[in-house]
């Protein structure tokens, strides 16, 4: 990867990198278990912060990678550290909740709802781009208003608004049909270079994904059902505490799970399935991969709490494609304004 030699100053408390070579850099609020900052370190930026309130997607943040610098609290409480200012990147996917069609739809009246936030911390950081992530619903005529307020608030910060665009994980390697929308901002400079990430034109299937996972169980009859899995999975969902035991998602999802010769109705602790009693349960290692997470990746916590973190992740293969984008223009401005 080829890095941009710039200068950059380290948060408060922080070394400063020892190679003359720097990278960009990152402030990521509602990081989650690392998806969208996996995404975003391949892309080539640098984590000042990871900010997050669950206890067990902190652990798995800083059993992964000990050396980001993990915030654990609620974010409207969260100040920056003045070494922080002038970030290259905000990043996060506030949560989606507020915004679902699954739920009420309370946009700006629940008390979930932290664009106001991404406002503030914008003012106070004064990154050169935003990334923000959230479900398909912010994008309903429903919060049309809601997001020209959000797109006029930070345009008098000085953004220029790149777009919100909805983008399907499965166009991007991902064993899934995942539909997210995406918020991108930048300062002028760069925000001319901008151009959104460009869709795959393969996709990868749910058997493609999984088959070494069922191989390893020791299922004599993992080929064949990798044969007859080879379409894309549904959206996995996460839930919340107020959610019950971990599963597959509503009825309509464990259906299409079961064509694809899955048993929804749970999460397997150890292996894929006991053979010869009925369809496999996928495990978390399996979610994760649905996901698109790396198998290094691991997550903290018992079965219920490592899988919801997997469930409300933001897949690490889109969060790079649209990092690199903002990259790229991050350094095409300052490539034109050094004359390199």
């Amino acid at each position: 990867m080829t890095l941009l030699d710039i200068q950059t100053t380290p948060p408060r408390g922080r070394p400063a990198p020892t190679s003359p070579v720097k990278t960009y850099t990152s402030v990521e609020v509602c990081a989650g278990a690392g998806g969208q900052a996996l995404g975003l370190e391949a892309a080539g930026f640098e984590h000042w912060a990871c900010v997050e309130w669950e206890p067990a997607a902190c652990d798995t943040l800083r059993a992964n990678r000990p050396q980001w610098n993990v915030i654990e609290g609620d974010l409207r409480k969260w100040k920056p550290e003045p070494g922080m200012v002038g970030v290259d990147l905000l990043a996060g996917g506030v949560p989606c909740p507020p915004f679902s069609i699954a739920g009420n739809q309370l946009g700006r009246e629940d008390e979930r709802d932290l664009f106001p936030e991404i406002v503030r911390l914008a003012q106070e950081l004064k990154p050169r781009a935003l990334m923000i992530e959230n479900v398909r619903g912010l994008l309903g005529k429903k919060f049309d208003a809601y997001r020209t307020e959000i797109v006029s608030n930070l345009k008098k910060l000085g953004y220029e608004f790149c777009g919100w665009e909805l983008f399907n994980a499965a166009d991007f390697g991902v064993p899934q049909a995942r539909l997210r929308s995406i918020l991108v901002a930048m300062r002028p400079d760069a925000a001319q270079f901008f151009e959104w990430a460009k869709p795959n034109t393969k996709h990868v299937t749910v058997g493609d994904a999984l088959l070494p996972f069922m191989r390893a169980s020791g299922w004599d009859g993992a080929e064949a059902w990798a044969k007859g899995a080879q379409g894309l999975a549904p959206a996995l969902v996460g839930g919340s505490k107020k959610h019950g035991g971990a599963d597959l998602g509503p009825t309509r999802a464990k259906a299409r799970w079961a064509e694809l010769g899955i048993d929804g109705k749970g999460v397997a602790t150890n292996t894929p399935m006991e053979r010869g009693k009925g369809m496999p349960r996928l495990t978390v290692s399996m979610a994760a991969a649905i996901q698109g997470f790396p198998a290094h990746w691991k997550f903290q916590g018992l079965k219920t709490a490592a899988y919801r973190q997997v469930g409300n992740a933001f897949p690490p293969p889109v969060a790079e494609a649209v990092g690199k984008s903002i990259r790229r223009a991050l350094l095409t401005a300052d490539t034109m304004e050094t004359g390199r």
